[in-house]
């Protein structure tokens, strides 16, 4: 599935040392590498870092460090009263990025709208499966069920039409998969015979153009300087591809990382108490999970899944995993999310009553695996080290358990197949401010074999979070998601772990920055003082 070749010949040390020569150069050293730089196919923040949020638009954008959102590619829209279409008006004279590899001859406009959309709903697009391992999983699990056409009403103007009402369908326009891209590229790739370049060597709207990549290594970008709205102060943008958060912290206090993601833990005292740093934090809009494939035995019986959710001692995971910037997750949602059901309990801790209630289900000699990531992300800092934890939690309840891991890329597409052999530990962070982002998104039946990595398909839930979709009033939508987290907690699929406080190193002389609630590194607005 590895699309991205290497484009640079110079080595990435080479190239992070003359960056950091220019008072222009900004360089973010991230902590793993793009599944590839075509936003839409793909569902890691990581990727959303490198490509959708730097060389891309969305009709609708976040505003600055907010849920809010605020206009984009388009100036304004208007949604029909019965909620079943919403029109969107573009913005008009913006510009796509002239790069070594294409020359736009027009302005964005309605053609391509239609096309970023339509090449993942029509199933019949020869753009549809344009490359290896092309999947649309946030299509699919967000917009897919609701959507009927998308009409381009005239060269500025398009209109999505909708089965029918869908409370959610508008949320989900400033997300990373609905970013813009150009028509005009694709066909110019398609006449070539080369459509695996649009996930290789990206053109977008954004604020950033991209220059190229040497992979595993380093991402080099430039100031977009005909972008809509302003070329940034930063000339030059680096993403220095740094998997080990030690190193990304020596390179940070080194002055060779201008701003780094996800610090170990243990480290953050020692970064706030250094004059040259300055570190943001905030609560995060995320969930840690373990997800059982309920489609495998003995993890298709709740009995079995909640007697193992027994086992876990989850305070202790969160005290040496996450070391002050974490709590105990209760429910699928944060809760800062409006949707969280305060009134829900939490797993006990009875490794007792897990082995009681393991043989009760007649479940003996049980061995399965537990997948641990290979990166940290923000809501779990070391998978590794918590999968050790469950190991030996497991282990005094009679249960065996082996832990794999492999590359990222690799992990997130093997451990959305139904037939995935054992517990996969990952997680969330909110694309936006609706719950469905999370009860939808990561639960719901659509999202089988995709985001949702329980396989878990249930009728009872899957009624509440659907007719949650068709309410408008939030009161009453409240009360929807109240009782799907009730479900959600008696059918367990998932052990739900921590919600983790996000945390972000920088040089003290970076300025512009904010924190994302949605978790994503965002450049726009940022500079550096002499």
């Amino acid at each position: 599935m590895r699309l991205i070749q290497t484009l640079l010949a110079a080595t990435a040390a080479g190239l992070v040392s003359a960056a950091a020569a220019q008072a222009s150069t900004l360089v973010y050293c991230s902590e793993g590498s793009p599944e590839g730089f075509d936003p839409a196919p793909w569902t890691a923040g990581t990727t959303f870092d490198a490509a959708s949020r730097t060389v891309y638009d969305r009709l609708i954008e976040f505003k600055k460090g907010s849920t809010e959102t605020e206009p984009g590619l388009a100036e304004s829209w208007e949604v029909a009263p019965d909620g079943t279409e919403i029109t969107f008006h573009l913005r008009p004279g913006v510009k796509f990025q002239t790069t070594a590899y294409f020359t736009p001859t027009r302005e964005m406009n309605a053609d391509d709208v239609v096309f970023t959309f339509m090449r993942q709903f029509d199933k019949t697009s020869p753009w549809y499966e344009y490359a290896p391992g092309i999947a649309w999983e946030y299509f699919n699990s967000t917009m897919a069920n609701s959507l009927k056409e998308i009409v381009k009403v005239d060269d500025m103007t398009v209109k999505f039409v909708l089965n029918g009402p869908d409370a959610t369908f508008l949320a989900t326009f400033p997300m990373d998969f609905a970013s813009v891209v150009s028509k005009e590229y694709a066909d110019q790739l398609e006449a070539a015979g080369t459509k695996e370049q649009l996930n290789v060597l990206p053109v977008g709207t954004g604020p950033f153009t991209f220059v190229d990549y040497q992979q595993d290594a380093v991402i080099r970008y430039q100031a977009n300087p005909e972008w809509w709205n302003g070329k940034q102060a930063i000339d030059d943008l680096i993403f220095a591809i740094t998997v080990d958060a030690g190193v990304r912290q020596q390179k940070l206090v080194a002055g060779e990382c201008d701003i780094i993601p996800y610090p170990n833990p243990a480290d953050i005292d020692g970064l706030k108490a250094n004059a040259d740093l300055t570190v943001m934090q905030q609560e995060g809009f995320n969930i840690g999970y373990l997800a059982y494939n309920t489609l495998m035995p003995p993890f298709d019986k709740a009995e079995v899944r909640k007697a193992l959710n027994m086992a876990i001692n989850k305070h202790a995971i969160i005290e040496a995993v996450f070391q002050g910037v974490g709590t105990a997750a209760v429910a699928p949602l944060p809760p800062t999310s409006w949707g969280f059901n305060d009134a829900l309990t939490d797993d006990p801790y009875d490794p007792e009553a897990s082995k009681a209630a393991l043989e009760a289900a007649g479940v003996k000699d049980l061995s399965m695996k537990i997948w641990a990531m290979p990166v940290q992300r923000p809501y779990n800092p070391n998978a590794r080290r918590m999968a050790e934890l469950m190991q030996a939690d497991f282990a005094a309840v009679g249960v065996k358990a082996e832990i794999v891991s492999m590359e990222w890329g690799e992990y997130l597409a093997q451990s959305s197949a139904k037939d995935r052999d054992g517990a996969v530990l990952l997680g969330w962070t909110g694309d936006n401010a609706d719950p469905d982002n999370f009860l939808g998104v990561l639960l719901g039946c659509a999202a089988v074999g995709a985001n949702n990595r329980a396989q878990w398909c249930h009728q009872p839930y899957e009624d509440l979070i659907q007719k949650a979709r068709t309410t408008f009033d939030q009161a009453e939508r409240k009360k929807l998601y109240d009782e799907a987290q009730v479900v959600f907690k008696e059918q367990a699929p998932w052990a739900t772990i921590a919600h983790s406080i996000a945390t972000v190193p920088m040089r003290a002389n970076v300025t512009g920055f904010a924190q994302d609630p949605v978790g994503i590194h965002r450049f726009v607005g940022v500079d550096k003082t002499e």
